[in-house]
C-alpha cells in the first residue's frame, strides 16, 4: 500500500505543480496588465495642470457648450445680429442658450480628449499606437512613451479614443497626440498621409512621419504614414496663423459628411468595401469653427408658425439600404432620404423641425452613433432651420448611450435639444414654447418632448443575445414631471392680439383670414407633445364629429400591428387629460395640449382624436427604415396660426401631393366634447 500511495503522491505533484505555476503566471500578468493602474498622487484629483501657468478648473465642460475663442467660418452664421433700434426684431438679440458661455477657454483641460470643446489650443506632436487590448480594459497601458521633461514642454499625451481597427485588424489602433499653450513650442499646422514610397513636398519643409503605419494590423493593406508639419512658435504667429491651425482630431467611419467643423483627410485609413467594410477617414479641425445657434422660437409678424416632423429615419453608418419602395434605382437610401427632405424643406419652409425618434437605424448598422449623428440633421442646418430630437427605440441599440447621444446633439448648429431632468425616466424630457413677434415676447404655443423608452423587457435565446419582447412606455415620474411643467404656463388672454400700442404701428393690421376676436378667454396657450412610441388610445376608437356624426379619423391606419407598449402609466387620463387648458369652471374641460405626434409605426400615418386630444403618426418618411411597396414616404406638417389659435395638420409625400389638410384645433375644427 506505501509504494502506491507513494507512486499517487508523486503523480499528483507532477500535475499539480505546472498548473500552479501557469495559474500563478496568469494571474500575475493580469495584475499587471488589467488590474494594476499606477498612483499618479493627489494632482489627479486636484487636475493640477502639468504647465507652469495650467490651472484646470473642476467644471464640468462637457455638459454645456462654452464661449468661442478664434473664430473662422460665417460670422453671420455663427452669432445673432446685435442692435437695438425700432427696426431689429427681439429674437436678433435675446440669447438662447441655457448654457453659461462666460468660461474661460484658457482653463479647459489639455489632457482629456473632447472634440467638442471649442479648443484653440494647437497640438504639437502626434503618434500612432497599437495594443492587443482594447483602452476600455488597459486605459493607456500603450501609450507612447513619454518623460517628465517631456510632458512639461509639449503636453501629456492625449489618446483620441476611436480605435481605428474597429472593424478589423489583429489590434487596437488609436492616435494620441500632445496639446500645449507654451508660447515657445512649434504647433502643427497641417497633415498628410502617404504611401511608404511618398514623402511630403516641398521637401524643404520639417515634415514629421509617423512611426507606426495608419494602417498596422490590417491583413494585405499596404502601408500608408501620417506626416505632420510643425509650423511656427505661438509668439511668432499673426492672427491669421493662428486660424491654422490644427486643433483637433477625431476619426469618421463611412463615406458621409464629418462633424461640423471638421475636414476629412484623404485617402481613407479603410477604403469601403460595400456589404463588408465601411470607410474609415482621420478628420480635423483648424482653428475653431463656431456653431450657428439657433434664435429663439417665435411666430411671423402674421401670427403663423410652421412645424416639419421627421419620422424615423433609420440612419446607420454606411450610405443606406433601401427596403421597401417602388423606387428605382434605390441605392445609397441615408443620402436619399436627407435629398428627398431637402426637397421637402424647399417647399414647405418650415420654421421648425422635430426628428420624432429612431434617428439611428439600430439593429448592428449603426454601431458609431457619431458618424451617424454628424449627417441625420444636414438638411435642416445647412438651411438654418431650429431643430429638436427625442429618441426612438432603436437609437440606443448599438454604440453610445442617449445621454452621449444627446450632448453631441447639442453641440450641432442650430440645436435646441436639452437635456431635461436627471432624476425621472427617460433622457431629453424638455419643453420649448412659442413667443409672440411683437414686443410682449408672449409664450402662444408650448411644445414638450419626452423620452418613450426603448424596450421594457426581453428574453436570453441559447447564444446569449437579447431579444426585446415588449416596448417601454412613460413612467409616473414623467407624467408626474409634466403635470408640473404644466402648472408652469401661465394664462393668456386668448385669442392673442399683438401688441399695437408700441412700436410697430401698421405692419400689425389685421388679416382678412385671421380670427376676429369677438369671444376671448383666460388659458394657457395651446400646446403640441411629441414622443416615439404611441400610446394604447392611439389605437382606440375615435371621437364622432357632433356636427357631421363621422369618426374623427383622418388617413392610413391598420396596414400594420400595434406599435404600442403592452404596459401603461397611465399618461393618457393621468396626464393628457388632467392637464387642462383652464382651470376655470367655465373652461369647459379642455386639454391644453392639442396634438400629440409619434413616429414608430412607418405605415401608419393617420390622426385620431380621442376624449378630445389629437393622436397623430408622423408616417415613415425615410427609405432606409421599412415601408410597403406603393406606399409613398411622407412627413407630416403642422401649421399653426391666428398665433396659436389655428393648427391645421396635412403631409407632403415624396410625389409632392399634400393630403389630409384637416383643422385639429381653432375655428373650423370639429367641437370639444361637452364636459360631463
Amino acid at each position: 500500500m506505501a509504494p502506491f500511495l507513494s507512486r499517487v503522491g508523486r503523480s499528483m505533484r507532477g500535475i499539480l505543480l505546472p498548473t500552479a505555476a501557469v495559474i500563478g503566471f496568469s494571474c500575475l500578468l493580469t495584475y499587471f496588465f488589467v488590474l494594476y493602474q499606477p498612483t499618479v498622487g493627489p494632482g489627479i484629483a486636484q487636475r493640477l495642470g502639468w504647465q507652469a501657468w495650467d490651472t484646470v478648473a473642476t467644471v464640468d465642460y462637457f455638459d454645456k457648450e462654452p464661449s468661442t475663442p478664434i473664430v473662422t467660418g460665417d460670422p453671420e452664421d455663427a452669432q445673432p445680429i446685435p442692435g437695438n433700434d425700432d427696426e431689429t426684431d427681439w429674437w436678433e438679440i435675446t440669447s438662447n442658450q441655457p448654457w453659461d458661455t462666460t468660461d474661460d477657454v484658457e482653463s479647459y483641460p489639455l489632457d482629456v480628449w473632447a472634440p467638442l470643446l471649442p479648443h484653440d489650443t494647437g497640438l504639437s506632436e502626434i503618434a500612432i499606437t497599437r495594443c492587443m487590448m482594447p483602452p476600455s480594459l488597459v486605459g493607456d497601458l500603450c501609450a507612447p512613451a513619454t518623460t517628465i521633461e517631456q510632458d512639461a514642454i509639449k503636453g501629456n499625451w492625449v489618446r483620441v479614443d476611436r480605435d481605428l481597427n474597429k472593424q478589423a485588424g489583429l489590434w487596437t489602433l488609436n492616435i494620441y497626440y500632445r496639446r500645449t499653450r507654451r508660447l515657445d513650442i512649434p504647433l502643427i499646422t497641417d497633415l498628410r498621409l502617404l504611401p511608404a514610397s511618398e514623402i511630403p513636398e516641398p521637401l524643404t519643409d520639417p515634415w514629421v512621419k509617423v512611426e507606426h503605419s495608419i494602417r498596422d494590423g490590417i491583413m494585405r493593406a499596404e502601408p500608408l504614414y501620417l506626416w505632420y508639419l510643425p509650423g511656427k512658435t505661438m509668439n511668432e504667429m499673426n492672427a491669421e496663423e493662428k486660424t491654422n491651425l490644427i486643433t483637433e482630431v477625431d476619426v469618421l467611419f463611412g463615406e458621409d459628411r464629418p462633424w461640423y467643423g471638421f475636414e476629412k483627410l484623404e485617402p481613407p485609413v479603410t477604403p469601403e468595401k460595400e456589404g463588408q467594410l465601411e470607410s474609415v477617414y482621420v478628420t480635423y479641425r483648424r482653428g475653431v469653427q463656431a456653431v450657428p445657434h439657433a434664435h429663439p422660437l417665435h411666430f411671423s409678424r402674421d401670427g403663423k408658425f410652421k412645424i416639419l416632423q421627421v419620422a424615423d429615419l433609420h440612419f446607420s453608418v454606411s450610405r443606406g439600404v433601401c427596403r421597401e419602395t417602388d423606387l428605382d434605382p434605390c441605392v445609397s437610401s441615408d443620402n436619399l432620404t436627407n435629398t428627398l427632405l431637402g426637397h421637402v424643406l424647399d417647399e414647405e419652409k418650415p420654421d421648425f423641425v422635430v426628428f420624432s425618434g429612431d434617428q439611428l437605424n439600430g439593429q448592428g448598422t449603426s454601431w458609431d452613433p457619431k458618424s451617424v449623428l454628424a449627417k441625420f440633421a444636414v438638411a435642416a442646418t445647412d438651411r438654418k432651420i431650429p431643430w429638436a430630437a427625442i429618441f426612438g427605440n432603436h437609437d440606443e441599440e448599438n454604440g453610445d448611450v442617449k445621454q452621449e447621444q444627446l450632448r453631441m446633439m447639442k453641440a450641432l448648429p442650430y440645436s435646441m435639444v436639452q437635456r431635461g431632468p436627471k432624476d425621472i425616466h427617460g433622457v431629453g424630457n424638455y419643453v420649448l414654447d412659442v413667443k409672440s413677434a411683437d414686443a410682449s415676447m408672449t409664450s402662444l404655443l408650448t411644445l414638450y418632448f419626452l423620452d418613450s423608452g426603448s424596450y421594457s423587457s426581453g428574453y436570453l435565446d441559447w447564444l446569449g443575445f437579447f431579444f426585446p419582447t415588449e416596448y417601454d412606455w412613460i413612467h409616473e415620474d414623467q407624467i408626474n414631471w409634466f403635470l408640473q411643467e404644466s402648472s408652469k404656463i401661465k394664462p393668456i388672454e386668448r385669442p392673442f392680439t399683438p401688441d399695437t400700442g408700441k412700436d410697430f404701428g401698421s405692419i400689425w393690421t389685421r388679416q382678412a383670414d385671421q380670427i376676429t376676436p369677438t369671444t376671448r378667454k383666460l388659458a394657457k396657450p395651446n400646446a403640441m407633445m411629441f414622443f416615439h412610441i404611441p400610446l394604447q388610445e392611439s389605437y382606440g376608437t375615435a371621437d364622432r364629429d357632433v356636427r357631421t356624426g363621422q369618426l374623427l379619423d383622418i388617413g392610413i391606419h391598420d396596414l400594420e400591428e400595434s406599435g404600442a407598449a403592452k404596459k401603461s402609466d397611465g399618461m393618457f387620463d393621468k396626464g393628457l387629460k388632467k392637464a387642462l387648458e383652464s382651470g376655470h369652471v367655465m373652461g369647459g374641460g379642455i386639454p391644453e395640449v392639442k396634438v400629440v405626434a409619434n413616429g414608430h409605426c412607418h405605415i401608419t400615418e393617420d390622426c385620431k382624436r380621442v376624449k378630445d386630444v389629437w393622436l397623430c403618426f408622423g408616417g415613415g418618411g425615410s427609405y432606409s427604415g421599412y415601408g410597403r411597396v406603393g406606399f409613398d414616404r411622407r412627413f407630416r406638417i403642422y401649421e399653426v396660426s391666428d398665433y396659436g389659435e389655428t393648427i391645421r395638420t396635412y403631409k407632403r409625400t415624396e410625389k409632392d401631393e399634400v393630403l389630409n389638410s384637416y383643422i385639429l384645433a381653432g375655428p373650423g375644427a370639429p367641437l370639444f366634447n361637452p364636459r360631463s
